[in-house]
């Protein structure tokens, strides 16, 4: 692993344990953007973690994003982090909020398999 990723690697776990909520807007913004699969795997790891509502809306309901990454690494990567929350109220919450309430017939699939993984585990 190279210095540089390494550094950006630090970059987003730090921001990933930051409370304040302008954090969440920068992990998106730049980290979910990415045009590197492993930035974007990281990224998309540190909001599930936060385990916060606002942070869980962007990798469950937004597409190319997280569960709905075009890179079956970082959307598998994604789903795993999600069903290894230990206390996991939040992210069914927006499961179930994308899956009334998604205009984006894919993007409610996704966050049904993804609720019916969790109800498995």
């Amino acid at each position: 692993m190279n210095k540089v990723f390494k550094k950006v690697e630090n970059i987003i776990e730090g921001l990933g344990m930051h409370q304040d909520p302008q954090s969440i807007g920068l992990l998106e913004e730049v980290g979910t953007n990415s045009s590197l699969d492993c930035v974007r795997e990281l990224t998309s790891r540190a909001l599930i973690k936060k385990n916060m509502p606002d942070a869980l809306k962007i990798v469950i309901g937004n597409a190319g994003k997280g569960i709905n990454d075009l890179s079956s690494i970082v959307a598998m990567s994604s789903i795993n982090e999600l069903l290894s929350l230990k206390d996991k109220t939040a992210a069914v919450d927006v499961l179930q909020d994308t899956i009334e309430n998604h205009p984006d017939e894919q993007i409610r699939d996704n966050a049904r398999s993804v609720k019916a993984l969790i109800s498995l585990s």
